[in-house]
């Protein structure tokens, strides 16, 4: 055996037990997720008996679509798809519109305090959400749009720090050449911006689109907890239908959160490539 067979082999033998450790670790992490989602599917189309057999992860006898059909009409999913779709797509305009905003005046101007202001954003951060409740629900129920639309809306509705590295980041790439340009021909900033600026960012829009309409999709918090009328009931918080005082019917849930999860899982296959262009495009230099 070689000098470099021998030196390849000891490079294999040290490397084998890290190895082993990260798919090891990969293997669990994918079980962890894959199982509770395989447990879900099948009992969407099992029947109550099988479902308290003790065997979750057992296939279905035959695919029971009773479940599936009596849920949709009892959660009044397309009832709930049009509220989660409304507040979803105004929630998102307003972010994209106040984000690329900042992002804007953050990347282009220099102005007293500006670190200040960004520290501000980071401690809006670091508070927690729940420790402003009191008087966010106050001021929900002084402006007069308690159980409306417009409460959900108002609250998701605010840019982060997340929005404003994705904006800026898109941003620094562009050529500042091009607002000198404008001006010179008379463009005002706020022209500049919305004409030149923001569709050139049109791929930043798309990540933080996805991304904000899911998890607005995904929240049971603010829905359940300022538009409790059935006229408003959203995604999230159609499951609460499935809840009795003292049962709680598990086919009927799983089959609910098949219903649920699907808008949002045919949003996120569809673009979901815009959101990693979108996370990794600022972090490279032309």
């Amino acid at each position: 055996m070689s000098n470099l067979q021998t030196a390849m082999t000891r490079r294999f033998r040290r490397q084998l037990p890290l190895a082993l450790a990260k798919h090891g670790l990969l293997i669990a992490i994918t079980l962890i997720v894959l199982v509770p989602l395989a447990t879900l599917l099948f009992a969407a189309f099992k029947t109550t008996p099988e479902i308290t057999s003790g065997k979750p992860l057992a296939l279905p006898s035959s695919f029971y679509l009773d479940n599936l059909i009596s849920s949709f009409h009892k959660a009044n999913v397309l009832l709930a798809v049009k509220n989660t779709s409304i507040i979803g797509a105004v929630s998102v305009f307003a972010n994209m519109i106040i984000g690329s905003m900042l992002a804007y005046i953050i990347a282009r101007f220099e102005f007293r305090f500006k670190r200040i202001v960004l520290a501000l954003f980071v401690f809006g951060i670091i508070v927690p959400f729940y420790t402003t409740e009191i008087a966010r629900f106050g001021l929900i129920k002084d402006l007069g749009i308690y159980n409306s639309l417009l409460a959900p809306i108002l609250i998701y509705t605010g840019a982060d720090m997340v929005q404003i590295f994705i904006y800026k980041q898109f941003m620094d790439k562009i050529p500042v050449e091009l607002d000198e340009a404008a001006m010179m021909e008379g463009a005002s900033y706020f022209t500049i911006y919305w004409k030149i600026i923001f569709p050139l960012v049109l791929p930043a829009s798309a990540t933080l689109a996805i991304i904000k309409f899911v998890d607005i999709a995904n929240d049971m918090y603010i829905p359940y907890l300022y538009i409790p009328s059935e006229q408003f009931r959203t995604l999230s918080t159609a499951l609460m239908l499935f809840y009795g005082d003292r049962t709680l019917n598990w086919a009927g849930m799983s089959a609910g959160i098949i219903w649920i999860m699907l808008p949002t899982l045919v949003v996120y296959f569809i673009l979901q490539r815009y959101i990693f262009a979108g996370l990794v495009a600022g972090a490279v230099k032309e």
